[in-house]
């Protein structure tokens, strides 16, 4: 392991930080470090994206110690063996899907990856990510609204005319 000793912070009377790194980490920051998280995510979202819908077709994943072959987004998720931690919380939101609902696995992975696709020019442009994250929350909450204004209310105890 590396330690890496930061001594601009012992000049305020503050204590120094030491931040404790396997060797090869990367420590990239910035604008740089966003867009790498975004093509890695791009990366998962293309492994799984081919096994959508109907015509989705099944992947065959090999650990070394056996082979799977399944078009489960949730399945293939798991098995795959992945580092980046911006990729990670892919495989956490397909977790999550899977375990809230049961379905929609693939889905909700394609979509945060849309998502992050659409937002990759600005951060390219430098757009500050806090302004990127304000826009994003208000596109959410009009996407909300607007579903609400289309639902449609039923009671389950009304009785139906059956034909």
């Amino acid at each position: 392991d590396k330690i890496q000793y930061n001594s601009s912070m012992n000049g305020g009377g503050m204590r120094p930080g030491i931040i404790l790194l396997r060797e090869g980490t990367d420590t990239s920051q910035g604008k740089a470090q966003l867009i790498s998280n975004i093509n890695a995510c791009q990366v998962v979202s293309d492994a799984v994206r081919t096994t959508l819908g109907p015509r989705g077709m099944d992947k065959l994943v090999a650990d070394g110690r056996r082979v799977t072959i399944s078009n489960d987004g949730a399945t293939i998720m798991r098995l795959l063996e992945i580092e980046h931690p911006a990729a990670k919380t892919l495989v956490d939101i397909s977790m999550s899907q899977d375990a809230e609902v049961g379905d929609g696995t693939t889905s909700v992975v394609l979509l945060a990856v849309e998502v992050l696709k659409q937002m990759k020019p600005f951060v390219e442009e430098g757009v500050h990510p806090q302004i990127i994250i304000r826009h994003i929350r208000k596109a959410s909450s009009l996407a909300v609204q607007k579903v609400r204004e289309l639902a449609v209310s039923f009671d389950i105890n009304t009785p139906t005319a059956s034909k």
